[in-house]
């Protein structure tokens, strides 16, 4: 019986005492610098909020874009717009311009609609009354389009404006604004003055085209399919109203 315990206690697992004499042993691991820390921290976050940034400006820009990419480009074969379009696009200036009674209003607060603009002296010659005629025609022409656009007669000078006129007015934009202003900022077809033509500007204030000088009636049925093209093509981010 005794030699059983012997071969029991022989096959038993030895259990390994640690020396309570010996020293503790510490791992001690090197901790990165500070600077370090806010790199590695800083990095992915500035990657990441320039990443959303460029986001929000390709949400904001994208419609813009693809109503011009829709005006220009992907057009049936062989057509092509009447006006010409500017490049690259010229911002309304900053100026304050003036209303007939007087009232000082910035140029910039047009933004918001379509713009169809014409510039001539307050005297307005038949070149003149015959834009103020092609303007409330072809604006009228746009049907449940039409409180999308507003049509402006920009005054270049001081002569006083007929009387005569003013009833056929009522739906039209007058200011007064200096010509060294509109100079800087509007610009005619070579040979050309910068009373023969008509300017369109967008809602975002750009002026971007630009019809042949002296328009006439055969003239605004082609301007009028520009400006239909131009609606149909801004409609999904333009609506009526600033």
């Amino acid at each position: 019986m005794s030699g059983s315990k012997l071969s029991d206690a022989s096959s038993a697992p030895q259990t390994l005492k640690s020396d309570p004499e010996a020293p503790l042993g510490l791992t001690i691991h090197t901790l990165p610098a500070a600077d370090q820390l806010a790199a590695n921290v800083a990095g992915p976050r500035t990657r990441l909020g320039r990443l959303k940034m460029l986001a929000v400006l390709a949400v904001c820009a994208a419609p813009v874009i693809a109503s011009y990419f829709t005006y220009y480009v992907v057009r049936p074969s062989g057509q092509r717009s009447f006006g010409e379009l500017i490049e690259p696009q010229r911002e309304l200036p900053s100026v304050a311009a003036r209303s007939l009674e007087g009232q000082s209003v910035p140029l910039p607060k047009l933004k918001g609609q379509w713009l169809l603009i014409s510039v001539a002296s307050g005297a307005c010659e038949s070149v003149c009354e015959q834009h103020l005629y092609l303007q409330r025609q072809l604006r009228e022409s746009l049907g449940k389009d039409k409180d999308r656009m507003d049509w402006v007669w920009l005054v270049n000078d001081e002569a006083p404006v007929k009387s005569s006129l003013l009833p056929a007015l009522d739906q039209a934009t007058i200011l007064r604004v200096p010509s060294e202003a509109l100079a800087a900022w509007l610009s005619p077809a070579s040979g050309h003055q910068i009373e023969d033509h008509l300017y369109v500007v967008d809602p975002m204030g750009h002026w971007m085209l630009r019809f042949p000088a002296r328009l006439d009636l055969a003239g605004a049925a082609k301007a009028k399919k520009d400006l239909e093209r131009l609606m149909r093509a801004s409609a999904s981010w333009d609506e009526a109203g600033r």
